[in-house]
C-alpha cells in the first residue's frame, strides 16, 4: 500500500472522532477535520488540527476537501438531526457524496456504522430506516474499488467499559465498545493490510488492552469480492427493491 499521511476525518468533531483524531496523531499521522463550520470545530479539536470547510450534504464543497487525503475515516452520524430523511441525507448520502467528489482516486478508507444495521426489524429501523441507510452506505464502500475496512462498534462508551478488543461477524451479537478502544482500532484499521476488504463487529471489555491488531484483524474472514453485503451477511435487503437512487449510485460504482 502506499504511503499514508493525511487522513481526512468525517466527523472529528463527535465524540468518537475526536478519538480518531487522538489516535491518529499518535501514529504520527496528519488528522485532518472535515467541518461545516470551523471556529465551531476549533473549539473542539486540539490546536493545530488541520481543517477543512465542507458540507457533505453539499457535493460541491467536497471536491476540494478530499483532494490531498491519503485515506479517510468515516466516523459521522446524523444523531443530531432528528428528521426522518437524515439518515439518508446524512449516514448514506454524505458517503455517496464523498465517493463522487474522489473521481478516480481510490484512497484507503474505513467506515464506521453500527451493530444491527443487518437486523431490518429492530425497532432503529422504525421511521427513517436508519439501519438500511447505513447498510447502504456500506455497500456503496465495498464497491468503490478502494481498500476498505468497514467496523460496526456495539454500545458506546457502555457497561463495564476496557481496551480488551474483540471482534464477531455475521451482525448476531451485542455488547458494548469504548470509544477510545474503538478511535484507535479504526486508525489500526487504517494502517493494517490484514484489515482491507473486512467487514466486522467490534465490542471491548475488561482485560488486557489490544496491542496486537494484527493478530485481532486476522481473526475475521474477507468480504467476497464484488459483494454488496459482508460476509455472513442475512441476505435480506434485495438491490432490486431499493430506491431508485441508490440502484443508479451502486451501478454507477460498478461500470465506472
Amino acid at each position: 500500500m502506499s504511503k499514508i499521511e493525511h487522513v481526512l476525518v468525517i466527523g472529528a468533531t463527535g465524540r468518537t472522532g475526536q478519538h480518531v483524531v487522538a489516535a491518529a496523531t499518535a501514529r504520527g499521522l496528519t488528522p485532518v477535520a472535515l467541518a461545516r463550520d470551523e471556529s465551531r470545530a476549533r473549539k473542539v479539536l486540539p490546536p493545530g488540527t488541520p481543517i477543512v470547510v465542507g458540507d457533505l450534504t453539499a457535493p460541491g464543497t467536497l471536491t476540494t476537501a478530499v483532494r490531498d487525503a491519503d485515506a479517510v475515516i468515516f466516523v459521522h452520524g446524523s444523531d443530531d438531526d432528528s428528521r426522518p430523511e437524515s439518515f439518508e441525507r446524512i449516514d448514506y448520502g454524505g458517503v455517496a457524496n464523498v465517493l463522487k467528489a474522489l473521481g478516480k482516486r481510490r484512497p484507503r478508507i474505513v467506515l464506521q456504522t453500527t451493530i444491527f444495521v443487518t437486523r431490518r426489524e429492530h425497532p432503529f429501523n422504525e421511521g427513517g430506516h436508519a439501519l438500511d441507510w447505513k447498510r447502504r452506505s456500506e455497500r456503496l464502500v465495498r464497491l468503490s474499488g478502494a481498500p476498505y475496512t468497514i467496523v460496526r462498534p456495539g454500545w458506546l462508551d457502555a457497561g463495564k467499559g476496557g481496551d480488551h478488543l474483540r471482534i464477531e461477524q455475521g451482525d448476531s451479537g451485542e455488547d458494548n465498545v469504548g470509544r477510545a478502544a474503538l478511535g484507535a482500532l479504526l486508525v489500526e484499521a487504517l494502517l493494517d493490510d490484514d484489515a482491507i476488504g473486512k467487514t466486522f463487529e467490534v465490542f471491548s471489555g475488561p482485560g488486557p488492552a489490544t496491542t496486537d491488531f494484527t493478530a485481532l484483524f486476522d481473526e475475521a474472514r474477507p468480504d467476497a469480492a464484488g459483494a454488496l453485503d459482508a460476509v455472513k451477511d442475512t441476505e435480506n435487503l434485495p438491490l432490486d427493491a431499493e430506491p431508485a437512487q441508490v440502484q443508479d449510485d451502486i451501478e454507477q460504482l460498478r461500470t465506472r
